[in-house]
This record gives structure tokens, C-alpha cells and sequence, in this order.
């Protein structure tokens, strides 16, 4: 049984947090209607007679949208219910064009499951308590309106899938950690574009704090957070602010609050209302939901390797540690990247390293995609094959791969044109490390009396005097064995 992770207190406090998140399933029309999804369209283009409310019109379930759930919940190892209902949620807004949301309450189509993930080299899971299918809202468009608002009903009817969780996460870093985990899943299996400057993916926290051993305290619903640098910033943001309330004497009032990147902080929105305020009932225009087994089998045979049974495959065919396994799947082109270097060089491992570590060192830097990279898996797999063949030293490697990345060529003419082949004659190595010796005859001493730092001073001299091209571990072996 999946378990919430022990908590690092702030300032005496545990944190408590659970998510709740919005992803935008990747059908081409609506979740009840045949009007289209789109980003980016004038305003109420793409809103039909069912979006708009009008009089004698009814919802039809759009099959994509069901069919995207039951990947998710075969993704993350839910139950995908044989039957489920949707209900209306009731409340006015000016966007919201029937009065009610169409959502689902009491049977959601996906119930349980967990979502497992790293955060540093510890391995955590979140408790799934259900996914369920909704219709999205219209939006209110204020800033190009002087005293008033414009209404854009685009969105209105937009496929949702909600995702929530248990309170299991304990930090902000782990929140993050979750989100970005989560993302990676809904965009490997393609139900979501996981754009989160679109609100394709949006993500609400429900944060508290409580003295360790209380009861879980009161929650504020930190609203529609669109990136992870934001949704840490906002979170522990509310930390501080909900443990300064907290020991001024207030108590924490339920609340929906947003969050401000300007100025760091969290702001109060409206009273967080409860499933009662919002009087859910049956909707009568549509009749429950009814997924077969069969239906079940089908999609699950028709979905690609997922992240984690392609981490296992790599853990057994590769010999990779789970962490490697797990990193190297964060998107299908890395993994096919890695997967590709791994087999034309014979050196998963090293593989493994070079894209964990160059690689992705350059990707964070934001310049290029996984799909664009200057240095192809055949050019990563020659140099690997070099290295491990003796033919370079590994800063040798680093020197032909920032070349390669930089303005392109092939292994073995960089290597070449920049001298950089290791030493392969024993004898010439021997007679380098004959010179060392004498000329240092103090660090020979020093080592002799036991002191290994000495031994690294006398192969860093070596290795000077080689201009780099000795191998290293020849050059240890050798001078071990000169020394006695």
C-alpha cells in the first residue's frame, strides 16, 4: 500500500499538500458537442448551440474523450469503472452559459491508482482518488473592456479530465516533482498537449499546515498554477503565510486563492465552497456512462510502452539503475535517443551517463529540444565507442563532443585534427613516468611513508607530462608498479 511521504517540518510544521489538475484531453472536438477545440481563435467562433445553452439542444458524449480516460487510468494502474455518471455542478457565473458544469461526483469513470516518481535519488509515490470527465467554462475577458467584461465561450465545452490526489505530498519541491511526473504521463500517452501556457494543463494545490501528530489543518486552493517555477514560488509562499497566521493567534479560513508572479505572493479570491454549495445532482440528458471490458482490452492493446514498464525494460535488458531507468524516460524522444546510442555502441551505461549528464545539461539550458539536437545517437554512440575502446580519455570525449555540437563533424576526424589519441605505447608511457619519478622524488617518498595524496600529485604530473594522452589507468597501473 502506497504511503504519504514523512514530512520535513517548516518552522515546527508539516506541510500538506494535495492536487487537483486540469488536463485538456487532445480530442478534436468537444466533450458534448461537434464544435472544435483549437487554440487561439477569435472570440466565440468555435461555440455551438449546445455550448452556447441554447434552448432544445442536448449533449453527446464525445467517444475520444472516453476513450483518453481509460488510457490514463491504464497509465497510472486505476480502475477503470464499468459504469459511471455524470452530474451537473451548480453555480453562476458569466462564462458559464447553462448555469451548471456537466462533471462527475459520485462514480467517476477512473477511481484510484498512484503516480511514482524521483525527487532527488528517493523514490516517492502520490495516491490517485479518482480522474474523472468534465466540460470546461467559457472565459471573461477584462483587460481590452473599460468598466466591463467580455465573454469568450471558445473553451466552453472543452474536454477535461480531472486528475486529483490524496494529501500526500510534503514540500513544494515535492508538489513540483509530482506535477512534472504527472505531465510527463498525459503527454507520453498523447491524451494531452501539456501546454501549460494555453491552460492545457492546469494545476491547483490544496495547501495546510499542522502542528506534526494534529489533525490535518484548514485548506486554501491555490488556483490554475501554468508553470512549475510558479507553482513552487506560490506554494511555499502560502507555507510561510498560513504558519505567520497560524502563530499571530488567526486561524486559517478555507479559500480559493491566486497567485500573483509579480509579487510573489498568494491573494485571497472568494470563499472555497464544498460539494454541497454546488448542489450536484444526476444530469437527466445523459444516461451513465457504460465502458465494457472488452472496450478496455482494446485500448489498453492499442497504447504505446508506457514510461515506467519502458524504465523496467531498460532496468532488465540495460542493467540500468532504476534511477538512470526512470530519467531517461522522461519523454519518448529521449528515451529513443538513449535507446538508440545504447545499442550502436554496446555501452548502455555509458549511454546512459552521456545523456543524463551532456546531454541534459544542454537541454536545461533551454537552447534546443530533445528533437533538434546538433549530435545524432550515431554520432553520441562513435564517441562512446572511442572512449571505451581506449582510443580518448573521457575529458578527452567531452573536448570532440562540445566540437560535434557546436559545428558538427565526425568522431574520428575530430579526434584527430585536435591530437587528442591516448599514448598506446608502453614503452614511450614508461619512459614519461621514469622522469616524473626522479624529478619528484619528495611526492615518491611521501607516498612510500603512506600518504595516498602523494600518489595523485605524482599521476597528475604524469598525465602534464603526456600533454593528457596517457591513458589513466594505464598511467596508475604503470606508476603503482614502478613505485612497488
Amino acid at each position: 500500500m502506497n504511503t504519504p511521504s514523512k514530512s520535513l517540518l517548516v518552522q515546527g510544521y508539516e506541510v500538506v499538500i494535495g492536487f487537483e489538475t486540469h488536463a485538456q484531453l487532445s480530442t478534436q472536438s468537444k466533450i458534448f458537442s461537434r464544435a472544435p477545440t483549437a487554440f487561439g481563435a477569435e472570440p466565440n467562433t468555435q461555440a455551438c448551440a449546445v455550448d452556447l445553452a441554447l434552448p432544445g439542444t442536448l449533449p453527446v458524449m464525445n467517444k475520444g474523450a472516453v476513450e483518453r480516460a481509460i488510457q490514463f487510468g491504464l497509465s497510472v494502474g486505476s480502475h477503470v469503472a464499468e459504469q459511471s455518471v455524470f452530474a451537473r455542478k451548480n453555480y453562476f457565473y458569466p462564462d458559464l452559459p447553462k448555469g451548471y458544469q456537466i462533471s462527475q461526483l459520485e462514480i467517476p469513470v477512473v477511481q484510484g491508482g498512484s503516480v511514482e516518481f524521483f525527487l532527488g535519488d528517493e523514490k516517492k509515490s502520490v495516491r490517485l482518488v479518482r480522474a474523472h470527465l468534465e466540460e470546461d467554462a467559457g472565459k471573461s475577458l477584462h483587460e481590452d473592456f473599460i468598466g466591463q467584461s467580455g465573454i469568450d465561450l471558445n473553451r466552453a465545452g472543452t474536454p477535461l479530465l480531472e486528475i486529483v490526489t490524496e494529501p500526500d505530498m510534503r514540500s513544494s519541491a515535492e508538489a513540483v516533482a509530482y506535477a512534472k511526473e504527472l505531465h510527463k504521463i498525459v503527454t507520453w500517452i498523447g491524451i494531452c498537449d501539456g501546454n501549460m501556457q494555453e491552460g492545457s494543463f492546469r494545476c491547483d494545490a490544496n495547501v495546510s499546515v499542522r502542528k506534526p501528530g494534529a489533525a490535518v489543518g484548514t485548506r486554501r486552493e491555490i488556483k490554475n498554477l501554468n508553470s512549475f517555477k510558479f507553482m513552487q514560488q506560490a506554494i511555499d509562499f502560502e507555507i510561510r503565510w498560513q504558519i505567520e497566521q497560524i502563530e499571530d493567534g488567526f486561524a486559517i479560513q478555507q479559500a480559493t486563492v491566486l497567485f500573483d508572479p509579480d509579487t510573489g505572493e498568494t491573494r485571497a479570491m472568494r470563499t472555497k465552497e464544498d460539494a454541497a454549495d454546488y448542489r450536484y445532482f444526476p444530469d437527466p440528458d445523459l444516461p451513465p456512462l457504460v465502458i465494457g471490458r472488452d472496450w478496455v482490452e482494446r485500448v489498453r492493446s492499442e497504447m504505446a510502452e508506457l514510461p515506467r514498464v519502458m524504465a523496467q525494460r531498460f532496468m532488465d535488458s540495460y542493467g540500468l539503475p532504476e534511477y538512470d531507468a526512470t530519467t531517461l524516460t522522461q519523454s519518448q524522444a529521449m528515451a529513443s535517443y538513449f535507446e538508440a546510442v545504447a545499442k550502436a555502441c554496446g555501452q548502455p551505461k555509458l549511454a546512459s551517463n552521456w545523456v543524463m549528464g551532456e546531454i541534459s545539461r544542454r537541454l536545461n539550458s533551454g537552447d534546443v529540444g530533445m528533437g533538434n539536437l546538433p549530435v545524432s545517437a550515431t554520432q553520441l554512440a562513435a564517441l562512446i565507442g572511442r572512449i571505451a575502446d581506449g582510443t580518448i580519455s573521457n575529458n578527452a570525449g567531452k573536448q570532440v563532443f562540445d566540437a560535434m555540437w557546436t559545428d558538427g563533424g565526425e568522431v574520428d576526424a575530430l579526434i584527430e585534427a585536435k591530437g587528442l589519441k591516448q599514448m598506446n605505447d608502453t614503452g614511450a608511457l614508461d619512459a614519461i613516468i621514469d622522469e616524473v619519478l626522479a624529478a619528484n622524488a619528495k611526492s615518491v617518498e611521501e607516498y612510500r611513508a603512506g600518504k595516498d595524496k602523494a600518489f595523485n600529485a605524482l599521476v597528475g604530473q604524469v598525465m602534464k607530462a603526456s600533454k593528457g594522452k596517457a591513458n589513466p589507468a594505464q598511467a596508475n597501473e604503470r606508476l603503482k608498479a614502478k613505485l612497488g
